[in-house]
């Protein structure tokens, strides 16, 4: 009896099987789905998927069956976009088709459909004009975003000097220089470092749950506007996780190269002396006339490939796509790394060198792969704001500073911790050496 059960069990698992695979067999192919591997009952292709690497993974399954394929994470379809030619054409030449926020478990859950990040339609396209208009207006304002971002990094060198040349781990303190800068932006204010409702800020954002659900009334004037209490809590939380998490990594990173890598690290030196001096803060027009030191820049975010899946997008309707046809509500992963890793484009692509964004001559090389932001409609809102904290936060610690490894540079791990889609490095120490 018991191995004519085991033999039955055996048995619905073969036709189970079997009837899963002539389900793709038929969703699959010319004028179907994009072809991929073969998919387990409920499991879907987890044999084949990663989860701990998945950018590699994509990129092996890529080669098997083109630049837009299908995976199966479980039961759901996912369509997969690798490489610039078609990551280009979903998100900036046809922006308006693949507009759309896919679904991600933690966005539903936390955010509910609301601020900038995970939210669609009407709502995403005003909380997002709003966000950008109000940065905009910081810009242009009486103590502008640059202002902000020079008055914060003299805290963070108060910060560094106390260390006094010890080894420290700096993500504590690049994460509240960064935080504070979208404090001052959010909030009117910036915080002690060691300010309790800082640190509780940046510690627990249980707070911030907590007023994203509360039940603060809407504007009453007009009960549909997006610009309701709930919404603009969201949308701020948005702006502090987003522009507090996402750079202070780049940053994070960004000096574990130049310890990797102090020769990089005395060139940027030598262009900041010429170009800066010791005695007035960098400020972004310096950028210009910085061709090295805006390369290694670039090089770090191209590298690093901090979000190399990017966030899911998703299509409002079947949309033929080359050759295929995604059907409606079809989660879509534009793979970054598979664009800021090109190897035509990057030579060497998983090799940390500046030279991929300069021309002979020594000048800055635009790139129209440089895409850690993404691109097209869904584009980061804080691109800019990230851009101006991470090279004026650089030239400024290294202006002031050389950065020493605790170890012999070359045991220094570059690799990264993967922790979920992001690329996060390893946790390293270093000293900072007045200079």
């Amino acid at each position: 009896m018991e191995l004519l059960g085991a033999a039955t069990v055996v048995l619905l698992v073969c036709i189970a099987c079997l009837l899963s695979f002539a389900a793709w067999k038929g969703k699959s192919g010319k004028g179907k789905m994009p072809p991929g591997p073969a998919p387990l009952p409920i499991l879907g292709n987890v044999l084949q998927v990663k989860p701990k690497n998945l950018a590699k993974t994509f990129q092996k399954l890529s080669e098997e069956y083109g630049p837009v394929f299908t995976v199966h994470l479980g039961s759901d379809p996912v369509v997969v976009l690798h490489g610039y030619n078609v990551v280009k054409e979903a998100l900036v030449d046809r922006a308006d088709e693949f507009a759309a926020r896919g679904h991600m478990a933690i966005g539903d859950r936390v955010n509910n459909g609301l601020g900038i990040v995970f939210s669609n339609n009407e709502e995403w396209l005003q909380v997002r004009r709003f966000a950008l208009t109000t940065l905009r207006n910081f810009g242009m304002g009486k103590r502008s975003i640059e202002e902000r971002i020079q008055e914060e990094s003299e805290y963070l060198l108060e910060e560094i000097n106390k260390t006094k040349g010890t080894p420290f781990d700096p993500t504590f303190t690049l994460s509240c220089a960064v935080s504070n800068v979208i404090c001052s932006i959010v909030f009117g204010k910036r915080y002690d470092y060691k300010d309790k409702k800082f640190l509780a800020l940046m510690n627990n954002l249980n707070t911030i749950f907590e007023m994203m659900n509360s039940r603060w009334g809407q504007e009453k004037e007009n009960p549909n506007s997006s610009f309701h209490m709930k919404n603009l809590i969201t949308t701020s939380f948005d702006l502090f996780t987003a522009g507090t998490e996402t750079t202070s990594t780049t940053l994070r990173y960004g000096l574990l190269l130049l310890l990797k890598y102090p020769k990089i690290q005395e060139k940027v030196q030598e262009e900041i002396d010429q170009v800066v001096g010791r005695s007035r803060k960098p400020c972004v027009a310096d950028r210009t006339r910085m061709p090295y030191t805006d390369a290694v820049v670039h090089e770090i975010q191209r590298f690093i490939s901090l979000i190399p899946l990017s966030l899911p997008h998703t299509v409002t309707k079947d949309t033929p796509f080359r050759e295929y046809v995604i059907p409606k509500g079809t989660t879509i992963y534009p793979i970054l790394s598979s664009v800021l890793h090109d190897s035509k484009e990057f030579p060497n692509p998983n090799e940390f060198d500046p030279g991929h964004f300069l021309n002979k001559s020594g000048t800055f090389r635009k790139s129209d792969f440089f895409m850690p932001f993404s691109a097209g409609k869904r584009i980061c809102p804080g691109e800019g704001l990230a851009r101006m904290e991470i090279f004026l936060f650089t030239v400024t610690i290294l202006q002031n500073f050389t950065l020493k490894a605790v170890v012999d540079p070359q045991e220094l791990s570059i690799a990264p911790t993967l922790s979920g889609t992001g690329n996060v490095p390893p946790v390293y120490k270093l000293c900072a050496i007045p200079r």
